[in-house]
């Protein structure tokens, strides 16, 4: 007696739901036009990993296939077109959801408005700026005057204690990763003492950028290495042995 095999059906796993896409980089043009065919200018073809090469893609809307080798006959094309830099996609249209899936453009030029995502990204940057807000407030100081120097410049001098803690709050909710990246370059501090016994006349940049001296005598201390920036050359040097005798010098002088 024979067996019979059943044949194996592929189960459509598809979900009908209305799909929103935009334009990403925060582009609203009154109109976009997306490529919707194949062409040597626009080339729109997706690599089948169940057949082992790619396939040429249009988007016909009398045809539930969205692969040209399976469209027969006459096809209707159509342009799809983001408004303002929406696109909204009903479930009825399923083939151009599809299409719209496999278009080599998504992820570059438009992606698909997703909640969770969405909720996701949301969720850490959050995240980001709670972690940069708790580093900020319980920051000394003198590591919170060396931060906020980076972005407000000298400005900073000016400020009160109660003004630097506002503003370095403010930075950090601002530009999260920024501040966290600058909470933990040990340079800047360096670069701040350099740039604080310069405004106390305690050491002397020249004019031209290249060399740091002492403000009293005019000795020289060290030249900037060319295309550097002079404070972040004299932090490294007082890293150096001879730089650590005339950084314990100056920090007398400023206390």
């Amino acid at each position: 007696m024979k067996t019979k095999e059943k044949e194996k059906k592929s189960v459509d796993t598809w979900e009908y739901k209305d799909r929103n896409y935009y334009l990403k980089g925060n582009k609203m043009p009154l109109t976009y036009t997306l490529p919707s065919k194949h062409s040597r200018r626009y080339p729109l073809v997706w690599f089948d990993p169940e057949l082992g090469y790619e396939r040429e893609l249009r988007y016909a809307t009398n045809h539930k296939s969205i692969f040209v080798d399976e469209q027969e006959g006459n096809v209707t094309l159509k342009h799809i077109v983001f408004k303002n830099g929406h696109l909204m996609v009903p479930k009825e249209k399923r083939n151009l959801q599809e299409f719209l899936i496999k278009h080599p453009h998504r992820g570059l030029v438009f992606a698909e408005h997703d909640k969770v995502v969405v909720a996701e990204d949301q969720f850490d940057k959050l995240e980001l700026e709670v972690a940069a807000m708790n580093v900020a407030y319980d920051m000394e100081i003198d590591h919170a005057e060396a931060i906020l120097r980076v972005e407000v410049g000298s400005k900073v001098s000016g400020l009160s204690s109660k003004e630097l803690k506002r503003d370095l709050l403010l930075f950090a909710k601002r530009n999260p990763a920024l501040f966290l990246d600058l909470a933990e370059d040990e340079n800047v501090m360096l670069r701040n003492f350099a740039i604080r016994a310069t405004e106390a006349s305690i050491i002397k940049l020249s004019s031209d950028q290249r060399t740091f001296t002492w403000a009293t005598n005019g000795k020289k201390l060290m030249t900037v290495p060319f295309d550097e920036n002079p404070y972040s050359a004299m932090a490294a040097w007082f890293k150096t042995d001879e730089g650590i005798e005339v950084y314990k010098s100056i920090d007398k002088k400023l206390k």
